[in-house]
């Protein structure tokens, strides 16, 4: 795996838990437990917040619809996180087979990679 990747996951992971302990934990998350549903569930609520922050100015309501749309935020996040360092291992994979001259393996690595990165980024 990428080294900086690796530094990335490992910084966001651990400042995580110490986030978590500063914070009163009154709601509920969106679960983002497929790539899939962490991708729609980042876009979705991150375009709620985008629309909050066009705003001229925030009210206390304001406020409280943020700090509610991160807790689902922080869990897609995570996911996405776990998601992208599977696949820089992936893509690791089909480095190392592109470098040998076994085609089936390469194949097999790269459908199993691009299944997965295609839908980070069509």
């Amino acid at each position: 795996m990428n080294t900086l990747v690796r530094y990335a996951c490992v910084a966001v992971f651990a400042a995580m838990p110490a986030m978590a302990q500063d914070r009163v934990d009154h709601y509920a998350p969106q679960p983002s437990e497929t790539l899939d549903a962490a991708l729609a569930n980042f876009s979705e609520y991150n375009a709620i917040m985008a629309g909050i922050m066009a705003k001229d100015s925030l009210t206390p309501d304001d406020m409280e619809d943020v700090h509610q749309l991160t807790y689902t935020l922080e869990v897609a996040l995570a996911k996405l996180i776990a998601e992208s360092t599977e696949l820089a291992e992936q893509l690791e994979y089909v480095h190392q087979a592109s470098e040998g001259s076994n085609g089936a393996r390469l194949r097999d690595y790269g459908l199993t990679y691009l299944e997965t990165a295609q839908k980070i980024v069509p």
